[in-house]
């Protein structure tokens, strides 16, 4: 055939990391950025602003005077290896938070993240968003705490580099954060919450 395309089409609504960086310090509405695009973040339901809330009552009295800090949604995170700039829920850095070398705004080395899950969102943070996430080398425990039910996934970088995961589905149960050795109780975390 002679009009056969042998090549990739263009990408006609690829938008580079600066662009993106440019726009999102002009913005007054939070975007991800991955691979050339970008997408608007959705606002959080009150459940999921009250499970952040009760994190942050816990962990940020246990934090004080400590190595670590707990940021929120506001910081961004950047992961050079996959180029994704994003805002998780929760990040705890151990040490001093270092900047992304693309970008002054961003950080590239959280110890942990928590992502409070959403009916829109569980899907993707459960599945592409945490294999964007496994290329931080600095990562070692990763925490999805569902907003809709009694459900904290807690995942936990082994030393071969594999990924152990423990549930908890009961308000009797408790987890530690292991980084931090900051042991949590649902009960805790989803005091207030209404559950469906």
């Amino acid at each position: 055939m002679e009009n056969e395309v042998k090549e990739p089409a263009p990408k006609y609504n690829y938008v580079s990391q600066e662009e993106y960086l440019q726009m999102e310090r002009a913005s007054d509405e939070k975007h991800e950025y991955y691979d050339g695009e970008v997408y608007a973040m959705a606002g959080a339901s009150l459940q999921h602003n009250i499970v952040v809330k009760n994190i942050n009552t816990r962990a940020l009295p246990f934090l004080k005077g400590k190595s670590c800090d707990m940021f929120g949604s506001d910081l961004r995170i950047h992961i050079p290896e996959n180029s994704l700039f994003t805002y998780p829920d929760l990040s705890i850095v151990c040490g001093t938070p270092e900047k992304s070398d693309s970008d002054n705004d961003s950080i590239v080395n959280p110890s942990v993240i928590i992502e409070v899950l959403s009916k829109s969102t569980k899907d993707y943070d459960r599945g592409s968003k945490f294999m964007l996430y496994r290329s931080i080398s600095s990562l070692k425990e990763y925490i999805l705490v569902d907003s809709t039910t009694i459900s904290v996934e807690h995942f936990e970088k082994e030393p071969d580099g594999s990924w152990r995961l423990t549930e908890f589905r009961q308000l009797t149960d408790s987890f530690m954060i292991s980084t931090i050795q900051l042991r949590l109780r649902l009960s805790d975390l989803y005091e207030d919450v209404s559950i469906d």
